[in-house]
């Protein structure tokens, strides 16, 4: 086992808990079905969580393979999981009873999941960005993610503070077709998913233009 496969199986366990949490919500509203109010915004919440901790795990993937081995490194996985794993324990109550709405839950929730994504998100573009500032690419890298993050933080902050069940459906549903979106093109081009090729992509288009011209 190499390093970073020691460093991901120790990430990933603490990502996947975070997932167990949010089927197991899920599960156990399913399960009292006739005795409380689902509705849809604890379940466009929690399937935004976990295509969000989805999406971090792949980005981590490629981000930090490359990356020298350190204790520093799995501290600041571990700081990101358990932000991570916070966020989805608080999408579903712990304790179920009769006659209860979800949606009295997921109102006194939602600010502080979407918010903890949002920090969980910032932590993780900080480490790549330190990560990457030794070998002199942070700047590239900054430039590659600046506008994902910008989307990112518009969206779910608007969702977080959104005070009509409309205006958060609108923001989280059409950051879920997003990730659903970006999901089914990486499958059919899965180099696509990968930023460091997205960014080498975008250089050489970059240098062809500059060539081309006269």
């Amino acid at each position: 086992m190499s390093a970073f496969e020691f460093f991901f199986s120790f990430y990933g366990l603490l990502l996947g808990l975070s997932v167990a949490v949010i089927a197991t919500g899920m599960a156990t509203a399913v399960q009292h079905r006739r005795k409380i109010r689902i509705g849809w915004l604890t379940p466009l919440l929690a399937v935004f969580v976990a295509l969000d901790i989805a999406s971090f795990w792949d980005q981590a993937w490629h981000n930090f393979s490359d990356l020298p081995f350190s204790y520093g490194l799995l501290v600041a996985g571990l700081a990101i999981a358990l932000v991570y794993f916070v966020a989805a324990s608080l999408v579903f109550p712990h304790q179920i009873e009769d006659g209860q709405s979800l949606d009295d839950h997921f109102w006194a929730n939602k600010k502080v999941v979407l918010l903890l994504l949002v920090v969980a998100n910032l932590l993780g573009i900080s480490a790549v960005l330190i990560a990457h500032a030794a070998d002199g690419d942070m700047l590239m890298t900054a430039y590659v993610y600046a506008p994902n993050v910008a989307v990112y933080i518009g969206l779910v902050a608007t969702a977080a503070f959104a005070r009509k069940p409309r205006l958060f459906g609108v923001m989280i549903g059409l950051h879920v077709a997003i990730y659903l979106l970006v999901a089914v093109v990486t499958a059919l081009q899965p180099q696509m998913s990968d930023p460091k090729v997205v960014a080498a992509q975008a250089e050489a288009q970059a240098r062809t233009r500059a060539e081309a011209r006269p």
